[in-house]
């Protein structure tokens, strides 16, 4: 055991402290219903409430099931919330009063179920994730064919699509997960029974899912599942304890394929052994620094090897480093790998003689991993013996050699474009500036032979080798090395100009110079080749970067098919198109883009197959490998959206394995943005629909209530008028002013909502002109004399009162709005005035009435202070208001007004901004020429 790293025990630490605020989960796990699952957790949650924890049951479906139910009585139960969908009263999970209750321990049966519409949460596993963020502890249920990573696979086996997931990562963060399992026949035996589903469900499920083949392979999957989990808790406990030690509680292996012919077979053995031994395998190349060149061929070798691993349910990942070894078992040690598979050392014997090969290297060094050797085909190692430098061959790695073409690509510091690094052939002109360079230092080192002794030429030489292997690599450092030591040898060392030496130590001299350029040379073009490496990474994570934060921004699909193309094509020199799926399940074709990188043509069909099946194909892909197009399909977190089709000319290089990482790293986060955007529209619709139907059901209801009620009193008192004719003369106009007083009142409802109409829709034309306040004051004090007949009003104006500009008629329908209100639900006193309010003409109404209620927006369309059965109204009156004053430049608002803690009444305030105003000559003129005399 090692000593623990500073910094991830500080990150565990910080991670440790958050967990103990957050509630535990434990997760109660299955291959299919009927094993269990409930019954066991009410087990576990009866043996709790023993030790004294409060338990509550937020909800479990005992799907009657006597047993279920008796078990489920000792615990107290959690009321349901009920919620009206389709005329219909459905029950479900009431997370509020869960939260409000606050137990030690929550049982919340199944997993994947989704809540009702118009939950807080969409699905049953994001109340329970609030439920722990409150500190709750939680029991739950779930069966493996829930899991989103399974949930293609066990419909596959059981020909049944199952529409509830979870994702993984909430399984994978359970603190805990309980196997509940059956054997398939006595699983069979409980089903005939009748204990798991009623007989006529029971029939249908054992003709179907229930099939002994389905049961088999989905306990496999639970089991599987569930050592996974185990593994997992495993890792994180060896990596906080720092134990380096590999503990074999499980097979992993690890195989590192290199760029010879061989790496196919390496990778298909490896295969075979983990099949075998029912094992995961990692497949890794090792970028070192460039040693020898090679074919373009080779280059690809390591990259196709690593896709066949994939193809063969392998993890793929490259390395960068020098000590290979090393490098290897620290990262087996990481990931726990057992064993580690090599490919047989291609070393001629005169080789093994200086150096051992890798895999001894890895046995010697290693206790507690085991060396896998696998041998090469004897026709690929001839034939690759002549063709790949041994030294590389042998330690199976990804080599990438300065004269090989260009394997990687990455972003320039200030574009998006992929260019090459200086990972390629080296040029020619790389020879040509290092001759010059030994020859221009030659130069100045003879003008400075008089001044320097033999040792500061030698600085020289070496300053010289480190400028060249930093700026061209190593082979031309190389070259430099050896034109450094002749060069010194014929110019510098006596005699000068020749090779021969006077002094036998100056051999020596020139061979520590030759070994100190050659190293110096190596560890340079090492770093260099290090550095852009690591370059290369960073450009690309922040190409990454700036992709996802352009899509972040995207509002419509259109924005992202255009940010998709505009970030794609140029980093890879490819055209691109995007197909999204419709409500049919059926791809679309693509949205135009006047992109240059846009693809317009394209099959359908092809597109459609990717779609419906999820699997790529075209170019590079063993389906429809002929097409000029690579299809991929848009996976996103709940299901696939579309699919993504990319055309270049260097459509290999789509197949080198951290270029495709990189791709469809792009792909995940396009289609993360295409299903958020495709959420918010829903979002968008039910919002829409939920406030179509308020409105219609306000508006239903006013025309139920507010118009019936005076048109039912119009008939009885006309029919009254007209019945007894023998009425008198005070009778009859008592009876005609009451149908005028109604006439009245459904007249006003009607222009109401005709005005609501008119000013939402935005084609009210103001008329404006500058006059005081006080005259439309007075008008509307005089239309609402009837309505405030039985009140005191009482006026308090600025004087003098400056010209405002506004409409006469619509600012006098707001005051006779607020007028009638405040005597509808005030009192028996209205104060009416006016104040000048940082450059605002402020008008206040105030009552000595309830108040205003508590929580409700009284100025929105339909709202109503008071129940709809104790005032007349439909609530259009302060919305007409508000929509009229926004039009003016305005605002109004209202409050309570309070002495102390006693309410005197409500205060509505509205405001008209003031302005400057001409003077008095001008409005005469303008009066004048408007109004002419006859």
């Amino acid at each position: 055991m090692q000593r623990p790293n500073p910094d991830l025990l500080l990150q565990q630490l910080k991670r440790e402290e958050a967990l103990q605020q957050r509630g535990k989960l434990t997760i109660f796990f299955g291959a299919c219903a009927g094993v269990g699952k409930t019954y066991a957790m009410l087990k576990a949650a009866e043996l709790e409430q023993q030790q004294g924890r409060s338990v509550l049951i937020g909800i479990v479906e005992t799907h009657g099931r006597q047993g279920t139910i008796h078990m489920a009585a000792p615990f107290e139960i959690l009321p349901r919330k009920t919620s009206n969908y389709k005329d219909k009263q459905l029950f479900d999970f009431d997370l509020d009063a869960a939260l409000s209750r606050a137990p030690d321990l929550i049982l919340v049966d199944e997993l994947a179920h989704t809540n009702l519409a118009g939950s807080r949460h969409a699905k049953r596993w994001q109340d329970i994730q609030e439920l722990l963020a409150a500190g709750i502890d939680v029991y739950t249920t779930v069966n493996v064919q829930h899991l989103e990573s399974l949930n293609d696979v066990v419909s596959q086996i059981t020909g049944i699509r199952v529409w509830e997931t979870v994702p993984d990562h909430v399984f994978d963060q359970a603190d805990a997960i309980n196997l509940v399992d059956l054997p398939p026949d006595e699983l069979l035996r409980r089903l005939n029974q009748g204990k798991i589903y009623l007989a006529p469900q029971a029939q249908r499920a054992s003709q179907h899912f229930f099939r002994k083949g389905n049961l088999i392979a989905l306990r496999e999957l639970a089991l599987r599942r569930t050592a996974d989990h185990v593994d997992g808790a495993m890792r994180d406990y060896r990596e906080h304890q720092s134990i380096q030690g590999v503990w074999q509680a499980k097979e992993r292996l690890l195989v590192c394929v290199g760029d010879d012919d061989s790496a196919p077979r390496l990778i298909r053995g490896a295969a075979r052994l983990a099949n075998n031994l029912k094992a995961d395998w990692i497949a890794v190349s090792v970028e070192a620094a460039p040693t020898q060149s090679s074919k373009q061929d080779h280059t690809k070798q390591s990259n196709r090897a690593l896709q066949l691993a994939q193809e063969l349910g392998a993890e793929t990942t490259k390395l960068a480093g020098q000590h290979l070894a090393d490098l290897l078992l620290s990262y087996a040690r990481s990931r726990n790998v057992s064993k580690i598979v090599l490919g047989r050392s291609r070393k001629t014997a005169w080789q093994r003689l200086w150096k051992s090969s890798l895999a001894a290297e890895l046995a010697q060094r290693s206790t507690d991993i085991d060396i896998v050797v696998i041998a090469h085909d004897l026709a690929s190692f001839e034939e690759t013996n002549h063709t790949t430098s041994p030294s590389r061959t042998i330690a199976a790695v990804d080599t990438a050699p300065a004269s090989r073409p260009s394997i990687h690509r990455s972003v320039s510091a200030d574009s998006n474009h992929f260019d090459d690094l200086s990972l390629r052939r080296t040029p020619k002109t790389a020879y040509l500036w290092t001759i010059a360079a030994c020859l221009g230092t030659t130069l100045m080192s003879a003008s400075l032979i008089e001044v320097f002794d033999l040792v500061n030429v030698v600085m020289f030489y070496l300053i010289t080798i480190v400028a060249i292997s930093v700026r061209f690599g190593r082979n031309p450092a190389i070259l430099a090395s050896f034109l450094s030591v002749a060069s010194f040898d014929f110019f510098f060392v006596p005699p000068r100009f020749s090779f021969s030496v006077s002094d036998g130590q100056y051999l020596i001299t020139f061979a520590v110079m030759l070994i100190i350029s050659l190293v110096i040379s190596r560890l340079t073009s090492n770093l260099r080749f290090q550095a852009q490496i690591s370059l290369y990474r960073e450009r690309r994570t922040e190409a990454l970067y700036k992709l996802s934060k352009a899509l972040s921004a995207a509002l419509s699909t259109e924005q992202i098919v255009d940010i998709a193309i505009e970030h794609l094509a140029p980093a890879f020199h490819a055209h691109i198109a995007i197909l999204l799926s419709g409500r049919d399940e059926k791809v679309q074709d693509a949205i135009h883009s006047q992109h240059d990188g846009a693809l317009n043509d394209y099959d359908l069909s092809v597109a459609q197959w990717v779609f419906d099946n999820q699997q790529a194909a075209g170019a590079g892909t063993n389906t429809l490998p002929s097409q000029a197009c690579l299809y991929l399909p848009l996976r996103a977190p709940t299901r696939i959206r579309g699919v993504l089709l990319i055309r270049t000319e260097k459509s290999d290089e789509l197949q080198l394995a951290d270029i495709r990482q990189w791709l469809d790293s792009c792909i995940a986060q396009i289609a993360l943005a295409v299903e958020r955007v495709h959420y918010v529209e829903i979002a968008q619709e039910v919002m829409l629909s939920m406030e179509t139907e308020r409105l219609r059901n306000s508006l239903l209801s006013a025309l139920s209530h507010d118009l019936r009620t005076p048109l039912t009193s119009i008939v009885g008192l006309a029919s009254t008028l007209h019945a007894q004719t023998g009425l008198s003369s005070e009778k009859q106009s008592e009876i005609s002013q009451a149908i005028h007083d109604e006439a009245l009142r459904m007249n006003g409802l009607v222009v109401n909502l005709l005005d609501m109409a008119r000013l939402r829709s935005g084609k009210v034309q103001l008329n404006l002109e500058w006059q005081p306040i006080e005259e439309v004051i007075g008008s509307a004090l005089r239309s609402c004399k009837h309505s405030l007949q039985d009140l005191k009003v009482e006026l308090k104006l600025q004087n003098p009162s400056p010209l405002i500009h506004f409409d006469a008629v619509l600012i006098e329908r707001v005051l006779c709005n607020l007028l009638e209100n405040a005597a509808q639900y005030g009192g028996k006193q209205i104060q009416l005035s006016t104040t000048i309010e940082e450059q605002q003409m402020v008008l206040s109404i105030d009552d000595d009435g309830r108040g205003l209620p508590a929580g409700i927006n009284i100025f929105e369309k339909f709202s109503r202070g008071e129940n709809e059965s104790n005032s007349s109204g439909v609530g259009l009156g302060l919305a007409i208001c508000e929509s009229i004053l926004m039009a003016h430049g305005g605002k109004i608002w209202a409050e309570n007004r309070y002495q102390g803690d006693r309410l005197l009444g409500a205060r509505f305030r509205f405001s008209l901004p003031i302005g400057s105003a001409p003077d008095m000559h001008e409005l005469d003129t303008d009066s004048a020429i408007s109004h002419p005399k006859k």
